[in-house]
């Protein structure tokens, strides 16, 4: 299993290595937590981007607690693996999010209704 520092700096290193224009405007940065969440449908997530403009503005939320609720049992290398993925899917949210889009929203609306069986 990744500790929970082990995850915090492996999520400084993969955002130190994507290009500075990625994060234009996400001023609350990256966040990583170790709260378990889930949904109102009993679904954990894995992390969420924000838009708060009255608090810290833009920011993404990893859940650690999730993560490893989900991949636990698996390798330091496939958490890790599930990590970048979080991340990156969050950084498409806040890119989409400046660029008025809401195509990866609406996907993962389809992607949950296939997960529950609609």
């Amino acid at each position: 299993m990744l500790e929970f520092e082990d995850a915090r700096e492996y999520l400084t290193e993969i955002a130190d290595d994507l290009p500075h224009e990625i994060f234009k405007e996400l001023n609350g940065g990256i966040i990583l937590v170790p709260d378990i969440k889930r949904d109102a449908d009993g679904l954990f997530i894995l992390g969420h981007y924000n838009f708060d403009p009255l608090g810290l503005g833009r920011y993404i939320t990893i859940y650690y607690g999730s993560i490893t609720e989900v991949y636990g049992n698996l390798s330091s290398v496939i958490i890790k693996r599930q990590l970048k993925e979080v991340l990156y899917h969050e950084l498409t949210h806040h890119i989409e999010h400046l660029a008025g889009d809401k195509s990866l929203e609406i996907q993962d609306e389809i992607d949950k209704a296939r997960m529950l069986g609609y």
